[in-house]
């Protein structure tokens, strides 16, 4: 029985699983592989596990970010926010990655991916904290220009490691093919 058929992809779980730790190194705030992490996982990871998987490895490394770095609790009520745009970002590399990943594809897909996230937590953002933005669409307009540094900042760096992931993705598997023997005919 061949493994990556019945939806084991070593190759793609693994690269998702390393760029997700790659949250423990040191990063400028809001660049970090997270929308990376789960378009590719989307994009390269077969059945439920294209959801687990990235899924697992934010909560996996979120409580060790806490501990590295101090200060915050590893859960909040912004988890669940930031989880289920994450969780999106995996559905728009399944639904528009998995057949067809060109480079403009998935730099399209990518800033897509980028957005939602700046729109959904932000608006979370807004909603959850009466006292630091009022509900009102002046307060959501401040809300949203306040954080238009760190969106800059999550653009390059979904950007980024999305290529990186894809690139590396695309090397490994061209080298396996190139590796397997001509069959006879």
């Amino acid at each position: 029985m061949d493994i990556s058929k019945a939806g084991f992809q070593p190759k793609a779980i693994t690269l998702t699983v390393l760029a997700a730790l790659l949250r423990l190194v040191p990063h400028p705030p809001n660049f970090a592989p997270v929308g990376a992490v789960a378009l590719f996982g989307g994009a390269k990871i077969r059945g439920w596990q294209a959801y687990l998987i990235p899924l697992l490895a934010m909560a996996v490394t979120d409580p060790l970010r806490s501990l590295l770095e101090g200060g915050y609790p590893a859960y909040s009520w912004g988890t669940v926010v930031v989880y289920a745009s994450f969780l999106i970002s995996v559905f728009l590399g399944r639904t528009f990655l998995r057949r067809s990943s060109t480079p403009a594809r998935v730099a399209g897909v990518t800033l897509l991916g980028s957005i939602q996230f700046f729109a959904f937590t932000n608006l979370a953002t807004w909603w959850a904290m009466p006292s630091l933005y009022a509900r009102t669409a002046a307060g959501l307009v401040e809300c949203y220009v306040a954080a238009l540094p760190f969106f800059g900042r999550t653009v390059l760096a979904d950007l980024f490691y999305t290529a990186a992931l894809f690139s590396a993705y695309a090397l490994l598997t061209r080298r396996d093919t190139e590796r397997l023997p001509a069959t006879v005919a």
